[in-house]
């Protein structure tokens, strides 16, 4: 048995997201270990799991905020990887690859919302 989200693609490309996050992360200076990285991490976390919240809700319109509020952290991930690159912490091929997964995962949980949307 499975829960809801489990299923979901968003949620599982979220978790990867936030995978691909965290190995880049752990090349940060020690320094920022309470802050940028301590960000990143935490936004990245919470794409995925706002989605694993949502799936639990009562409503579809329920549901729909949580991607919104996924959608949301997903962007605040990309804020953050822009600093990174500018303190030299992520290359520009590793923010061009994270900046693609990024733009894909908001695009499929927009896509997805707005399915439950027309379904509802």
């Amino acid at each position: 048995m499975a829960f809801r989200f489990e299923e979901l693609e968003i949620w599982k490309l979220a978790i990867c997201y936030t995978n691909s996050i965290y190995s880049i992360c752990k090349r940060f200076p020690k320094e920022e270990l309470f802050s940028l990285q301590d960000q990143l991490k935490r936004c990245s976390s919470s794409i995925a799991a706002n989605i694993a919240e949502g799936s639990g809700a009562s409503s579809t319109k329920d549901f729909c905020h949580y991607l919104d509020i996924s959608t949301k952290s997903v962007y605040e991930s990309v804020s953050h990887l822009f600093i990174a690159k500018q303190q030299g912490y992520i290359t520009k091929d590793q923010l061009g690859e994270l900046y693609e997964d990024a733009d894909k995962l908001a695009r499929k949980i927009r896509s997805f919302k707005a399915s439950l949307l027309r379904n509802a």
